[in-house]
């Protein structure tokens, strides 16, 4: 984007390193983090693996796959074949790379929700992970009359925007404060749709807090026994996503 190419390298590196006013946020330990890196091995380990056990869907969903920060719709390709082996079709954001917020990008997707809408003229379910959801919680709050639900794996929609392990990385690639994105930014706001979070406590990267929200940001939460990378591939994330599609 634009925007992100005005920033010079010291800027990145000055946003990067920027220091914490008052307390600082509880963030996932360290031990969390470093199982993170298992997620390189998931498409060895995800063929190796027998697929998840999946009931055929009893109500077909659109589903809007949202990537999380620094992932592409390769990242979600696995779930996307689960989401699909159910019965349920699973259609791609086709902005590419996820390198933030800009107000281009939220307008892209604007045009591909209204697009998946009146291609199948029914509303879509949003899937966002992690900065994906923020992503989808914005697009509810823009399109109520074109979405579904919302479901966010792992997002950060709740609490200190510092409390996980990503923002000096995120500030570095955005080129903007976690807390001041170029759009508008209704965190813990919840859409006027239906909302459900789903979380996980050994999540090396989000803090717990912020992925599952207060009871007035979201409708329900689901907690799910993988890393912030498993949402993407794990069996218990798969099933519970399914499990989710269901209840629209």
């Amino acid at each position: 984007m634009a925007t992100q190419k005005s920033i010079t390298l010291g800027e990145r590196l000055r946003l990067a390193s920027q220091k914490i006013e008052g307390p600082a946020p509880v963030r996932p330990a360290l031990r969390l983090l470093a199982n993170e890196a298992g997620y390189v091995f998931s498409p060895l380990t995800s063929r190796l693996r027998s697929p998840p056990a999946i009931q055929p869907a009893a109500n077909p969903s659109i589903v809007l796959m949202l990537p999380g920060f620094l992932a592409t719709p390769v990242t979600m390709r696995y779930l996307s074949l689960q989401i699909e082996r159910a019965g349920h079709k699973a259609k791609l954001w086709k902005l590419g790379f996820n390198s933030g917020p800009s107000p281009e990008r939220i307008a892209a997707l604007e045009d591909r929700l209204i697009a998946v809408y009146e291609r199948y003229e029914t509303k879509p379910v949003l899937l966002g992970w992690s900065l994906g959801g923020m992503f989808g919680r914005e697009l509810a709050h823009r399109h109520p009359d074109k979405v579904a639900k919302v479901i966010t794996m792992g997002s950060p929609f709740s609490g200190d925007p510092r409390a996980n392990n990503a923002w000096r990385l995120y500030q570095f690639v955005t080129g903007h404060r976690v807390d001041a994105p170029p759009v508008e930014n209704r965190v813990g706001t919840k859409p006027p749709v239906e909302t459900v979070a789903m979380w996980s406590p050994r999540d090396g990267v989000i803090a717990p807090d912020c992925a599952r929200g207060l009871t007035h940001e979201r409708d329900r939460t689901i907690e799910v026994d993988c890393t912030h990378m498993g949402f993407s591939y794990a069996p218990a994330a798969v099933r519970a996503v399914i499990s989710e599609l269901e209840r629209v």
